[in-house]
């Protein structure tokens, strides 16, 4: 290898219930992949210190901060972004429940609150208001709909999953 020059490695990925293999260095951040090759712009780069929960996505249902975790890292795992909440072109009950309570202004933070509240609902079908803010405690929201969220969340977790 000349100097200078970057290895790529070759990485197979489930994203969204659909195998992609992509040729990028192993330590390319996952939200890169998915905004840069895969086009899938759900997860937005805030911080790109997993500070801000913009680039939130589900690894194995689990919320995980995209710009924090090395592709190389996510070969076998079942990795879900705002897209994939999408089932036949209806948006999932999270989503549908977020505008039904118009709780988005800016919408920037939307993507890592929704898929937030996605995980969490996987988890806990029925929340407490304390669950829902220690699960969104560290989610960065500037534009003030916290209480229109907050709606949305128990509007979801209302309906059948």
């Amino acid at each position: 290898m000349a100097d200078g020059a970057i290895m790529t490695d070759a990485v197979v990925l489930n994203v969204n219930g659909h195998v992609h293999r992509v040729a990028v260095p192993g330590r390319t951040r996952l939200i890169h992949v998915l905004r840069n090759d895969l086009a899938l712009n759900g997860p937005k780069f805030g911080c790109g210190l997993g500070e801000c929960g913009a680039c939130t996505v589900l690894v194995d249902g689990r919320a995980v901060r995209s710009c924090c975790v090395p592709v190389s890292s996510m070969a076998g795992r079942e990795i879900t972004t705002l897209e994939g909440l999408v089932v036949d072109g209806i948006p999932g009950r999270v989503q549908r429940a977020f505008i039904a309570e118009q709780a988005a202004q800016c919408g920037y933070c939307l993507n890592g609150m929704i898929m937030a509240t996605e995980a969490l609902l996987r988890r806990v079908p029925l929340p407490s208001d304390t669950q829902i803010r220690s699960e969104l405690a560290h989610h960065l929201c500037r534009c003030g709909t916290h209480i229109e969220i907050l709606r949305a969340i128990h509007r979801a977790a209302a309906e059948p999953a």
